[in-house]
């Protein structure tokens, strides 16, 4: 049946297994990250094959399904409405708020659970984390009250929204946090998370600073790149995940619609380059399935556009190779990933 994504589990147990033994042999433990393919069972099934030093997720709905002793991690800070959930299916969580950091201590103690906390700080990418330094040593001090969370360690976040991307002087700014922490307080932390996949040039390259000792991996793993510059890794693939859709309809046609031109279904005013007579493709999937100008054809195919159930692609350059009913192949980006396995009009198999 298709649309379906296709997820090949050895190149994924490769990858795992190649950047695993990366983090390793460069100090660093590794948060292994399951939310871009909604924590598959299959795939979580190989991280705890693998033995990833932890299990993190952004959904606690994900987190709840998984069953294993390695420490699940909630990356996404937690909601005060989702406190419970959160210490009940999550043993480590990134936080940044002292009243959500209480509505876990709360619920802990109902649990009869002690529950981790990794403190966010924001170096500059203003997503999550404290980002005034005063604030941090008078946050830390009121976590320590707290009986039954403990404060595991610091980390930050980068390039995901403000696009900044991770260098040894910023990185550093995070270790002389744990020093001011570890100097002003009884506390010794066990985590120093140094970011995501954008932090990976510098583990490579041997320029992650000391006393950064854990990194996040997620798109890593999947696409076998780094996010910093988009460069691929060596000894690692970069299609775990493709997509196969099927042609419904076959046929030259205008490359300008005839008439006038107005609003689409999205409410967008689209525009068009006059290419004569095309031979234009319809595949079965469409923007409510994933953006199509995040797949990568493995041929001369050009994406012309795309509505809520269809795809359509130009296939001039191709002539005569593809018939109606044959199935198209796309390799993935991140998004297409995250968005193809979430959709449930797309089948997943696995090779």
């Amino acid at each position: 049946m298709y649309p379906r994504i296709v997820i090949n589990k050895q190149k994924f147990r490769h990858n795992l297994r190649t950047l695993l033994k990366l983090c390793h042999e460069k100090g660093l433990s590794m948060m292994a990250v399951s939310k871009v393919f909604s924590a598959d069972k299959e795939l979580v099934k190989i991280m705890i094959e693998e033995e990833v030093d932890y299990i993190a997720d952004s959904r606690i709905e994900n987190l709840k399904g998984i069953k294993t002793t390695i420490p699940k991690v909630l990356l996404r800070l937690p909601s005060i409405s989702d406190a419970l959930n959160t210490v009940e299916y999550a043993d480590l969580s990134l936080n940044s708020e002292i009243i959500t950091i209480e509505a876990l201590n709360y619920f802990a103690a109902k649990l009869n659970k002690t529950h981790g906390v990794i403190l966010m700080i924001d170096l500059g990418d203003l997503r999550e984390g404290i980002f005034k330094e005063e604030e941090v040593i008078k946050m830390v001090n009121e976590i320590m009250k707290l009986e039954n969370v403990s404060l595991k360690g610091i980390g930050t976040n980068l390039t995901c929204y403000g696009g900044v991307i991770p260098s040894t002087e910023i990185l550093q700014k995070l270790v002389d946090y744990k020093n001011l922490i570890e100097s002003q307080t009884e506390l010794k932390l066990d985590i120093i998370s140094g970011g995501n996949s954008s932090s990976l040039e510098l583990v490579i390259d041997n320029k992650i600073p000391k006393g950064i000792n854990n990194i996040r991996l997620g798109e890593a793993i999947v696409l076998g790149r780094e996010t910093a510059y988009g460069n691929y890794l060596d000894n690692t693939y970069n299609d775990v995940f493709t997509l196969e859709a099927e042609i419904i309809e076959l046929k030259e046609k205008p490359s300008i619609p005839i008439g006038e031109i107005g609003m689409n279904a999205f409410g967008k005013i689209p525009s068009f380059e006059d290419k004569g007579i095309v031979l234009r493709a319809i595949l079965a999937i469409g923007k409510q399935d994933v953006d199509y100008t995040e797949l990568i054809p493995d041929d001369q195919i050009e994406l012309l556009g795309a509505s809520s159930d269809h795809i359509i692609v130009n296939l001039s350059s191709i002539k005569n190779k593809y018939n109606l009913g044959d199935i198209l192949h796309f390799k993935l980006t991140y998004s297409a990933i995250l968005s193809l396995i979430t959709s449930k009009y797309v089948e997943k198999t696995y090779e």
